[in-house]
């Protein structure tokens, strides 16, 4: 791992990554489709749904994502981890969004995990883990002090 490594990656996925994930919300499914790899093997965790593998399955549940969502008002990612070393690479991070699913205002908070590999055509995701966060703080391990 090094400074130059992480920053190269970061400037080239994750704006996009961003982006990607507002148009979904937005029912726009495309940005996402370009980021992922349709090579296997290829994972999700979704937020909303079970356990999908390999590219046919997970492009569909994005089709499906994409239906469910009209509108994007507000998008906010907050990256608590990245890095990169030879062709693989990850981003921790909290999405926070505000949009139209269903026909009704949802507000979420979720933890999310991105894994990509590099390959011919630059970066892309692998695998995606999103989970929505716990709202009671009393749900969390105690910290723990230095020994």
């Amino acid at each position: 791992m090094s400074t130059a490594e992480r920053g190269a990656f970061l400037e080239a996925t994750l704006a996009a990554q961003i982006r990607a994930e507002q148009a979904l919300h937005e029912g726009d499914v495309r940005p996402r489709l370009s980021m992922w790899s349709h090579d296997a093997p290829v994972t999700l965790f979704g937020a909303g749904t079970t356990y999908r593998s390999g590219w046919p399955d997970v492009c569909a549940t994005f089709h499906w994502v994409a239906t469910t969502f009209t509108a994007c008002d507000e998008y906010d990612f907050e990256e608590l981890a990245a890095d990169a070393s030879g062709d693989l690479a990850y981003i921790v991070g909290i999405e926070r969004y505000r949009a139209v699913k269903s026909g009704a205002v949802v507000d979420y908070k979720l933890r999310s995990t991105h894994i990509y590999r590099r390959g011919t055509e630059g970066w892309k995701i692998v695998h995606r883990h999103g989970d929505h966060m716990p709202d009671d703080a009393s749900a969390q391990p105690p910290e723990q002090s230095e020994r």
